[in-house]
C-alpha cells in the first residue's frame, strides 16, 4: 500500500498548525508539525517530506532564512516549499519566491485553497519522482540521484536547469511555448516573467556543453528538445534573440 505524501508544518502559533494538520489528516495527508527551524530540521535529517508549509515569521530563524538554506542543501533542495505568511505585498511575494519557495499563500487563507496549491506542487513534482533514469544518446539523467552527465562526464546543473532539462527529457520532440514551461517547470507564479526561460534555457545549453544543441530554438514558438543526431547537424541561434 502507498503511503500518505507527507506534509511538514513549520508554524510557531499551535492553533493555527493544528488546524492545519486536522484538515491534511482528513484529505488523505500524513500532517508532521515543527515549531520551528531547529524542529524543521530534526524532522528532515529524519525522514524528508513530500512537501513544507513553511511560515514567514518564526523564532530564531526566518522561513525566509529556512528556505534559502533548504535550496542550497543537495538533500532537501528539490523538496516543494510552499511559504504560508500575511505579509502579503508583492515585495515579499517577490522575496519568498526568490528564496526558493515554489509557491506562496497570504493568510488568511482558506483551507481549500491550501490543499489545492498542495496537490498542484505534488502534480508538478510526480515526473521527477517516477522519471528515474532518461538516457537520450550519451546524455543521461538520474532522477533517483540528482545527476546528470553526458559521454560519461558529470555535468553541473543547478537545481532549475536540472528541472528543465528533466521536462525537456520526459517531454522530447515536442514545440514547448515559454508559458508551458513556466507552468510545469516553475509553477503557474504570476511574478516569474516568460523572458526568465529564455535566460535558464541559456544556462542549460551551457551546462550541456556538447550536448547543448539538443535544445532546440522554435522561433515564434518555443523550444524542443530533439535527439543529438539531429541537433548536431545545425547550429542554434544564440537565446534572447528573438526566439
Amino acid at each position: 500500500m502507498r503511503s500518505l505524501p507527507r506534509i511538514l508544518i513549520v508554524e510557531d502559533e499551535p492553533a493555527i498548525a493544528e488546524l492545519i494538520a486536522v484538515n491534511l489528516r482528513h484529505n488523505g495527508f500524513q500532517p508532521i508539525w515543527a515549531m520551528d527551524g531547529e524542529t524543521a530540521q530534526k524532522e528532515l535529517d529524519d525522514v524528508l517530506p513530500d512537501v513544507i508549509l513553511l511560515d514567514w515569521m518564526l523564532p530564531k530563524e526566518s522561513g525566509l532564512s529556512l528556505a534559502k538554506k533548504w535550496r542550497t542543501d543537495k538533500r532537501s533542495q528539490a523538496i516543494p516549499i510552499l511559504m504560508l505568511t500575511a505579509r502579503g505585498d508583492e515585495v515579499d511575494r517577490v522575496a519568498g519566491l526568490d528564496a526558493g519557495a515554489d509557491d506562496y499563500i497570504v493568510k488568511p487563507f482558506s483551507t481549500k485553497e491550501l490543499l489545492a496549491r498542495i496537490r498542484a506542487v505534488l502534480r508538478r513534482r510526480s515526473p521527477e519522482q517516477s522519471a528515474g533514469r532518461i538516457q537520450m544518446g550519451q546524455l543521461l539523467l538520474d532522477a533517483d540521484t540528482h545527476r546528470v552527465s553526458f559521454q560519461e562526464q558529470p555535468l553541473k546543473l543547478g537545481p532549475t536547469e536540472f528541472k528543465l532539462l528533466q521536462y525537456f527529457m520526459t517531454h522530447k520532440e515536442r514545440v514547448h511555448s515559454r508559458g508551458q514551461l513556466l507552468d510545469r517547470v516553475w509553477g503557474d507564479h504570476v511574478f516569474i516573467e516568460e523572458r526568465t526561460v529564455d535566460v535558464h534555457v541559456k544556462r542549460l545549453r551551457e551546462a550541456l556543453g556538447g550536448a547543448g544543441n539538443m535544445v532546440e530554438t522554435v522561433r515564434g514558438a518555443g523550444y524542443r528538445f530533439t535527439d543529438m543526431t539531429q541537433a548536431t547537424q545545425t547550429k542554434q541561434p544564440a537565446d534572447l534573440a528573438g526566439s
